[in-house]
């Protein structure tokens, strides 16, 4: 199946905690960073998600914020560090590329972001991603 969905970055599953409706998932990056995802119970048996299985996260680069340094007191769960490799600019919107360890995101975030935290190729950044808004798939 080929997808939209620019960020596709491999892992293993490291621990599933079900809920009633929802689990999350602990997803463990070739890097060493460990991923948050809330997806339905429904989802955890249709693909057979347990402890040690290899999967995809995806995610939509709409959905990828972006913070000069780690963030305290907010409720997103998945902060990842990266270094900004490449950025492209259009009239009002910037796409920004991020190497993380063991994958790389694309981050769809306002021109004036860009400039308000003086991004640049080979600036330090955190990644921000709500647990909701990750999706996985089987590898």
């Amino acid at each position: 199946m080929t997808l939209s969905i620019r960020n596709q970055i491999p892992g293993t599953v490291s621990s599933v905690t079900a809920g009633e409706a929802m689990a999350t998932v602990k997803v463990r990056l070739a890097g060493g960073q460990d991923i948050t995802a809330a997806i339905t119970s429904e989802s955890i048996k249709d693909l057979g998600f347990t402890e040690g299985s290899a999967v995809k996260i995806l995610v939509k680069s709409t959905e990828v914020s972006l913070a000069t340094g780690p963030v305290q007191g907010v409720s997103i769960r998945n902060q990842i560090a990266g270094t900004v490799t490449d950025i492209s600019t259009g009239g009002a919107m910037a796409s920004v590329k991020v190497d993380v360890e063991g994958g790389a995101l694309t981050a769809a975030i306002t021109k004036d972001a860009v400039a308000d935290l003086s991004l640049a190729s080979g600036s330090p950044v955190v990644a921000l991603i709500k647990s909701t808004e990750i999706s996985l798939a089987t590898a």
